[in-house]
């Protein structure tokens, strides 16, 4: 219920600012069917279904997606800073969409399944050497991890910038704005395929709920409750990619709702992943919903890239976590 009150909530806002009443009348009209025989003579229907709703429900499935990638890789890694922006996970994804866009698969027929397999990879790459250097040398390194992962987001970085530099201008401006988080121009077609990547990434990651639980306590202590450890990794790792890869070859790269997320649900639930995860989910959706509302009203009639609006959020919230936890070392 409270996500489909944000979800009102949101829908009111924009360029032109649309009735509660109003909008309730247009949603149970085109469950019922009546809204879509007069969506074209009718202009607050068309803002509500075939703009503001779809838009809405991405930012809704990309913000939930995120956090529960958050949520995992925070008990995996046993880390509170751990993110899919911050480790490089979501550059690596973008680094692979980059590359499919600018050899014409971002806009050929079958593009819209072909994309988030090309992000996909490029999540799974990322994820591959970031393990490989943290497994050299004495053993699984979670630090190493962390660390390879900002210097590879960084790399990542950097070589889609040179790809956008030697693209067709057109297509460039178009790159530029999807990798700083764009919401922009889904329909319900898109929404459905990208529906079908995440429920794979979901199920996966709610099978492994008690399996993170234990993992909490140390991958010592989980393998002698019964936990393969190394099985669970693997699981959360491509599930993680998977999710990632999704969501970025849809929206671009949206910084920090895996980070502030997860810590912020965590101030007022328990630590059972079994309720965090979905609860998380959930919170990340609403969460980035009014990101995006926030994002396309302030300098209505124009807008900025949503991901302007989390990293101003949670960059602080960052380097607050940041600052908190070397004090704690330091003590």
């Amino acid at each position: 219920m409270l996500a489909v009150a944000a979800l009102c909530t949101c829908l009111g806002f924009g360029t032109e600012s649309i009735a509660f009443s109003r909008i309730w009348s247009v949603l149970l009209g085109a469950l019922m069917g009546r809204e879509f025989v007069t969506i074209g003579t009718d202009p607050a229907s068309v803002i509500l279904l075939q703009v503001r709703l779809p838009r809405l429900i991405l930012a809704f499935f990309v913000g939930g997606s995120l956090a529960m990638v958050g949520v995992a890789l925070q008990a995996l890694l046993r880390n509170p800073l751990a993110d899919p922006f911050i480790i490089g996970i979501s550059s690596g994804a973008a680094l692979g969409a980059a590359i499919a866009i600018l050899f014409g698969v971002g806009i050929s027929v079958w593009s819209v399944s072909a994309l988030p397999v090309c992000a996909f990879a490029g999540a799974v790459l990322s994820l591959l050497i970031m393990y490989r250097i943290s497994s050299a040398g004495t053993g699984f390194s979670i630090y190493t991890l962390l660390l390879a992962g900002v210097v590879l987001n960084a790399i990542f970085s950097a070589f889609i910038m040179f790809l956008t530099s030697v693209a067709d201008p057109n297509r460039a401006f178009g790159m530029y704005a999807w990798l700083m988080g764009s919401l922009t121009g889904p329909d319900f077609s898109t929404l459905g395929v990208l529906a079908l990547y995440l429920g794979v990434g979901l199920i996966v990651l709610g099978t492994q709920a008690q399996s993170l639980n234990l993992l909490t306590l140390g991958e010592e202590t989980a393998r002698s409750l019964g936990v393969e450890v190394e099985r669970v990794k693997q699981l959360v790792f491509v599930a993680s990619a998977l999710l990632t890869g999704a969501v970025v070859s849809f929206s671009g790269i949206i910084g920090f709702v895996g980070l502030i997320v997860p810590h912020a649900v965590r101030l007022v639930l328990c630590a059972d992943h079994r309720l965090l995860l979905p609860v998380a989910g959930f919170a990340g959706g609403i969460f980035l919903m009014f990101a995006d509302t926030i994002a396309r009203t302030v300098l209505s009639p124009a807008e900025f890239p949503v991901g302007v609006v989390t990293a101003l959020v949670g960059g602080p919230v960052f380097l607050f976590l940041l600052m908190n936890r070397n004090m704690r070392v330091g003590m």
